[in-house]
């Protein structure tokens, strides 16, 4: 997308740091001495993930939406794309949906993979940190007591036989920025071999789709963090504009930001029913639903067939599948 000048900020970017200022997290990784945290006392702090619904099994679901009428789904076509796109150019890796941003693709490739040999390779990946002052020392904890219940750790990383996809809309990439800091900076604590860790990881990210030309601005080019990885870490999949505004401002979402005041609180592990919560539930329902439909899998098969990867044995034993 190209960067836009003299134009007031897009709210995903509002408030962007300079580009090339370090990442704040950094220098405060290592706790205070003597310093208590949440769950201090010598036991350690209990993770915290926000609840979400398993929609692949609709079942759990009872009655709550008995009386709500299916959605309809104007951006199917162009979802369908995306989803394909991402699946394309993983590099055969697992996916992990940071944030909530790109939930409507994770709810579509898990209805469409939920009998394939993928069904298990999808996973979400609660995060948000962008804009914020230095990460206290119990928040980098609580941070990594809650990355490592969702099976992200150096020594997780560093022993994986596959890469590991971190995927998310992005504009200015400071949510992979944080990210990325946040994980070397904790591989550096526990002393595990980054140069092995480095070629497990991809960031890919979904940007609204504009004119390409020689002057185009990509969000990786500002990050110094993207010169440390190979080349074939960074991928992109454009989506639509408007589309890409939807799912990253105005989409109900069925958990609430789970930014670092959250970290902690366990009061997000409980099920919301407020009303934005069910009309959010309703159209990841529908979206899963369709994603099962043998149209959609047909219609994903066929848009892999067409990317330039196809001719990997894994991408199109992928496309097989997905068309039984």
């Amino acid at each position: 997308m190209t960067r836009p000048r003299n134009t007031r900020p897009h709210p995903r970017s509002a408030g962007r740091p300079e580009p090339n200022r370090p990442s704040p997290t950094r220098a405060s990784r290592l706790p205070e001495p003597n310093r208590p945290s949440p769950g201090s006392g010598g036991r350690p702090l209990e993770p915290v993930r926000p609840f979400r619904w398993d929609l692949r099994g609709p079942d759990q679901l009872g009655s709550l939406l008995d009386g709500r009428p299916p959605p309809d789904l104007p951006f199917l076509d162009e979802l369908v794309t995306c989803a394909a796109q991402v699946l394309a150019r993983c590099g055969d890796g697992d996916l992990h949906f940071v944030g909530r941003s790109a939930d409507s693709v994770y709810d579509l490739l898990s209805g469409a993979l939920s009998a394939t040999s993928w069904r298990d390779r999808l996973h979400l990946l609660p995060y948000s940190h962008r804009f914020e002052s230095d990460l206290r020392p119990w928040e980098v904890q609580q941070l990594r007591a809650n990355l490592s219940a969702l099976g992200v750790t150096p020594h997780g990383l560093a022993r994986r036989k596959r890469p590991i996809v971190f995927t998310d809309l992005v504009h200015g990439g400071w949510t992979f920025t944080h990210l990325y800091d946040d994980l070397r900076g904790w591989v550096d604590d526990e002393r595990e071999d980054w140069h092995v860790i480095r070629l497990k990881l991809r960031f890919l990210g979904i940007t609204a789709r504009g004119k390409t030309s020689p002057n185009t601005w990509r969000w990786w080019q500002d990050p110094s963090w993207t010169a440390d990885l190979p080349r074939r870490a960074i991928i992109n999949v454009s989506l639509v504009p408007w589309l890409w505004h939807y799912f990253g401002d105005r989409q109900h979402k069925l958990t609430p930001s789970f930014r670092r005041t959250r970290w902690a609180d366990d009061s997000v592990a409980r099920p919301a029913r407020d009303e934005h919560t069910l009309t959010a539930l309703t159209e990841a329902v529908a979206i899963v639903t369709r994603g099962r439909t043998p149209e959609v899998r047909t219609a994903l098969a066929q848009r892999i067939s067409a990317e330039r990867t196809f001719s990997q044995p894994w991408l199109r034993t992928l496309a097989l599948e997905l068309r039984h």
